[in-house]
């Protein structure tokens, strides 16, 4: 019979929690991305648009004559998605882009009558489920899970940087 050394089991002991912690929190992710999934596949239902559709017209609406890159900006995507989007929403007849007489250089967006009553009929949170359940955090943590994740990432040899950029909704629904 071998006797390990204390340090030894500990050692094992220690391996034994982390290998237990991980995949504690390898099963928290799957139920982000399954509430997430669920939640964008709810607004698809209800209203006939995507998670990311839908709080792009929040954004419109909370902030009535905002620009492209405005929008681009508040969802953290390229502006080129971001045309993307508005173009998807002005075929559908949710959104108008408008040229103010005074600069015919920018072009502002509006939410129409049927983006409106969209906007009433649609599953909340308008923004999405992640979007509000990190904005429902204490600054403090928030700060704390960015922090963690940029690790995280950063064991994952930077994961894909272009992905920073792309909406979540189209990520999850594909996946």
């Amino acid at each position: 019979m071998t006797i390990r050394p204390s340090s030894t089991r500990k050692t094992a002991s220690r391996a034994g929690v982390q290998q237990r912690t991980m995949l504690s929190v390898v099963m928290q992710f799957r139920v982000v991305v399954r509430s997430m999934r669920r939640h964008y596949q709810s607004v698809e239902r209800a209203v006939g648009v995507t998670g990311a559709q839908l709080w792009a017209m929040a954004e419109i609406d909370a902030s009535p004559q905002m620009t492209v890159g405005q929008l681009a900006r508040d969802l953290a995507i390229h502006q080129s998605t971001a045309s993307n989007i508005v173009a998807d929403l002005e075929a559908a007849g949710l959104i108008t882009r408008e040229r103010p007489r005074e600069d015919q250089r920018v072009v502002r967006l509006a939410l129409t009558a049927a983006g409106r009553r969209i906007m009433r009929r649609a599953p909340r949170p308008l923004r999405g489920a992640l979007q509000e359940a990190l904005m429902s955090l204490p600054p403090a943590r928030l700060s704390a899970l960015h922090r963690d994740l940029a690790a995280v990432i950063a064991h994952l040899d930077g994961g894909d940087p272009d992905a920073r950029h792309e909406l979540l909704s189209q990520v999850i629904v594909r996946s």
